[in-house]
Order: structure tokens, then sequence, then C-alpha cells
């Protein structure tokens, strides 16, 4: 337990830090008025950190709950802090300690969790977006440009019409949080080995989703052609890859059917990750 609690503490911190820094932004309209970095304004990193914590714990929690109902054995949420912008954390995740029994349980408890996640990010994007606000473009020539997943363009468009190219969008922290958490979600989605998506695509395709992984893999590997932010997730399909192999673990019982409740519910993954998901996450402007 000592662990798990040591971990949330010092996430608390790096994700407080890197909030304050959202924030400063915030405050200073894209730098057009003086910040100090002071106490208080540490404290306003609570607007990113607290959120972004309760998206994650959020996500894991609905996996960690869903296997207590099926009676599989299965940590509390590990909370992995990362001390450096942009986000503070690499999320966090449970530990499964044993086969899962059904392919019904698989897919429960796959989806779970970003079903959890995004129910918990929706309000954080919309009162994100409803405290930040539309100001004249700044002329930024380096630094990080965030991608616009279909959620987010759609809550803005709902919050502030159209935006014209002449300004831009002075986000709030929670739209930070709800940033990263849109992102956790589509890569836990994609279909990949023992991701979420992965378990997902198992339980409804069974043999085909070796190729599924694949294929993914692949795609992967493309897109770091188009973007240094694919690189991580890449690297550590690759690794998967090797190291488990490219077929997903057996459940003791493959011929439970899915009824066709579930079959909708994966449907919905689906909307989930195209909703939640952008090509290009990050990018380094000034190259």
């Amino acid at each position: 337990m000592w662990k798990h609690v040591l971990l949330l503490v010092l996430t608390i911190c790096t994700t407080t830090f890197v909030g304050a820094s959202y924030y400063a932004s915030f405050a200073s309209d894209f730098g057009r008025r003086a910040v100090s970095f002071n106490a208080a304004l540490l404290l306003q990193g609570l607007w990113y950190s607290v959120p972004v914590l309760l998206i994650l714990g959020a996500h894991e929690m609905g996996h960690y709950l869903c296997c207590r109902r099926y009676n599989v054995d299965a940590s509390l949420p590990y909370f992995i802090p990362l001390p450096m912008f942009p986000t503070g954390t690499l999320g966090a995740v449970i530990k499964i300690r044993e086969m899962f029994p059904t392919r019904t349980i698989l897919f429960d408890i796959g989806v779970a969790g970003p079903i959890a996640g995004f129910v918990a990010l929706l309000p954080v994007l919309v009162w994100g977006m409803a405290l930040s606000q539309v100001v004249p473009a700044p002329n930024i020539e380096s630094g990080l440009a965030f991608g616009e997943p279909l959620l987010f363009r759609f809550v803005s468009w709902m919050t502030f019409g159209a935006i014209p190219d002449s300004q831009a969008l002075n986000a709030h922290p929670m739209v930070f949080a709800s940033w990263f958490g849109m992102l956790a979600t589509a890569l836990n989605l994609l279909p990949f080995g023992q991701l979420d998506g992965g378990h997902l695509t198992h339980a409804t395709l069974q043999r085909h989703s070796t190729i599924i992984s694949g294929v993914t893999v692949l795609a992967a590997v493309i897109m770091c052609f188009f973007s240094t932010s694919w690189l991580a997730t890449t690297a550590i399909m690759v690794v998967m890859l090797f190291v488990v192999g490219p077929r997903h673990p057996r459940v003791l019982n493959e011929d439970e059917p899915l009824g066709p409740g579930r079959n909708a519910m994966a449907i919905f993954a689906l909307v989930m990750l195209i909703l939640c998901f952008t090509p290009i996450p990050i990018q380094l402007l000034g190259r």
C-alpha cells in the first residue's frame, strides 16, 4: 500500500508543478502580462493536477472495480510521476495477477477503464473550456503545439463558435488536464496487444486480433515519420511485441460468445477512440 501512496504523492507534486506552468501561461495571456512564480501560483497548479489525477484514477479504478466484481486478482492503481513538461505524469496502471476467465470478463474489464475515464474527462473539458478565453492570436515562433481531437474541437465550437485565424484559444489548465485524458484514452484504446483496445479486439474478434495488432504497430511506426510524439508509444509497442509476443494471451474459456450488448459497446469504444484521437499529439514549433 505504501508504494501506491508514495507514487500518488509524487505524482501530485509533479503534476502540480506542471499545472503551475500552465496557469502561468494562461494568466500571462501568452506572455503579454508578467506573472511571478511563487507559492500562490503553485497552488493554482491544482487546477491541472487534481482533474488530471481524477481522470487517470477513474480510468484505472474502472478496471480495478470491474476486476473486484469478477473476482479477478488485481492491484490498486500505481500512478507514475514524470518531473517534466508537458504532462507531469506517464499515467497510471494496475497489475492483473491472473488469467482472464472468459471473453466476457476480458471485455468488461478492458472497456470499463476507458469508459470511466471518458465520463470523468467530459465535465473537466466543458468546465475548463468555459474558464478559457479567446484572445488576439500571439506571434509564437517556438514552443509546443497540441493537437486537437474531435471532441476538443466540438466543445470549443459549442463554447466559442468558430474562432477566426486572428484569434486564439487561451486555454485554462483544466483544458490541458482533459486533453491529456483524451490522449490517454485514445492510446489505451489502440487495438494492440494488452492495451485496453487489444483486450477488446481479442474479446470480440479472437484470432484476428493478432493481425490487427501487427497493423497497429506498423501504423505507429509510419506515424513516427510524421511526428516524433509517436516515438515513445511505438517503442513501448515494439518492446511489448518482443517480450510478450504478437498474440494476446488466451482466456480460460475462449468459446463463450459475446452478446449483442457488448458488441454495441465495442462500437462505442471505437467512437471514443475516434473522438479522442489526434494524429499529431504534440508538435515542436520552430522546426
